[in-house]
């Protein structure tokens, strides 16, 4: 299995889409990232032998997006693929880079993920055939997220049709948004002292062109503080369904990395840590329209692998776009989904899709040493009714 170096991974903050981060590209902008974060743990670009980044939304040279963004730091004769897999795409970035590990292609490995929502492309298609050659466009990240082309729905319609399957009303909806932005105040908790585990303690953004610093961010950027009157006072969004503004994240904008190892030995070049290591990954598809429910056969999947049952995993985190997300697999488990998230949510701190994923498993494995190691599960849904799983074991 591979292995994470203790420390070597980090994730920006997240600002929520048209905010402080709209400008930037995200290739460059995760370059900037990488390139001081691999510095910070000794890691000379040179070393590195498989690189793959994840991207969702198209930026200006997404064509070129891997071998750019791997010149960019400092690794010029590095290749390597760009990875989509939607709102998975953190995990199968790590499903990727274990695959070339497990095949003895890699020693050391790094998997980026950069997106921004904000801005996001607006795409024409030419139809020479069509009347009078007209195409057809489409706004890659509006359209998206209001129509699935298979299911024929929007995404706020698989999480009522999940909602309906199991019997999810608004009030425990938003019973627990209160309850996860606890758990994220939890990590705002002593000057960030869990954010600043993985994160900067602050994070200079420079203007478009790289030339000025524009601002500083202390922090995620443009959450919004949950109040129980006001939430009750919204409606759904859908006539008649149960899903408000409240029981679903924002759109988000950043990046996040991580260096993967083929052995103990090199991730102990890298860190004096604790041993990570990663077991395995699930992935799972749910039926036509019920994305939310998606990740409980991908969690399955990944603890079948192993042998081992959801009373075998010390730490839970989700990549929960709804409410009704952390709802349903806690039911479906047995669980308690209280215990579910510790620290932060993608509900709460924002969703720039594909490193969302990885923040969350990053900080999955920060609590996992913060209790002195055990075992910790990562899922999320993802576009198409998908999800992924990770398995992580710490000491």
């Amino acid at each position: 299995m591979p292995f994470i170096p203790h420390g070597a991974y980090w994730s920006t903050p997240f600002a929520r889409w048209q905010g402080s981060l709209a400008h930037l590209n995200s290739i460059t902008f995760a370059a900037d990232i990488a390139r001081a974060n691999l510095d910070r743990i000794g890691l000379d670009p040179g070393r590195l032998d498989f690189c793959a980044f994840g991207q969702t939304v198209m930026q200006p040279g997404s064509f070129f997006c891997t071998p750019w963004f791997t010149a960019l730091i400092g690794a010029e004769r590095l290749g390597g693929p760009t990875i989509n897999q939607a709102c998975a795409t953190g995990a199968r970035l790590i499903a990727t880079a274990g695959g070339e590990i497990a095949q003895g292609l890699a020693d050391t490995a790094l998997i980026v993920s950069g997106d921004r929502t904000s801005n996001g492309p607006h795409v024409y298609y030419p139809a020479p055939g069509a009347p009078g050659g007209t195409g057809i466009s489409e706004d890659w990240v509006m359209d998206n997220f209001s129509a699935d082309p298979w299911a024929g729905n929007a995404m706020v319609q698989t999480a009522e049709n999940v909602a309906a399957r199991v019997g999810i009303d608004t009030a425990e909806q938003h019973d627990l948004v209160v309850h996860r932005y606890g758990q994220y105040q939890d990590a705002l908790a002593d000057n960030r002292a869990f954010q600043r585990r993985y994160m900067a303690e602050k994070t200079e953004v420079m203007d478009a062109k790289g030339r000025k610093v524009v601002a500083v961010l202390e922090g995620d950027d443009g959450v919004q503080a949950v109040d129980p009157a006001r939430m009750a006072a919204l409606k759904p969004v859908i006539p008649g369904g149960t899903v408000t503004f409240a029981g679903q994240t924002h759109p988000a904008d950043g990046n996040a990395g991580m260096v993967i190892t083929a052995s103990a030995e090199r991730a102990a070049e890298l860190s004096d840590g604790p041993r990570i290591e990663i077991l395995t990954t699930g992935q799972a598809r749910e039926e036509k329209g019920f994305m939310p429910a998606a990740p409980i056969a991908a969690a399955h999947r990944a603890l079948d692998r192993l042998g081992i049952g959801i009373d075998a995993v010390d730490v839970i985190k989700s990549h929960n776009p709804f409410a009704v997300n952390d709802i349903a697999f806690a039911r479906a488990f047995g669980l308690d989904w209280r215990r579910m998230n510790n620290y932060g949510s993608s509900l709460i701190w924002g969703h720039p899709q594909g490193p969302t994923g990885l923040r969350a498993i990053i900080e999955m494995i920060e609590e996992l040493v913060l209790r002195g190691g055990g075992t910790g599960l990562f899922q999320g849904c993802a576009a198409g009714d998908s999800a992924m799983s990770v398995v992580i074991r710490v000491g």
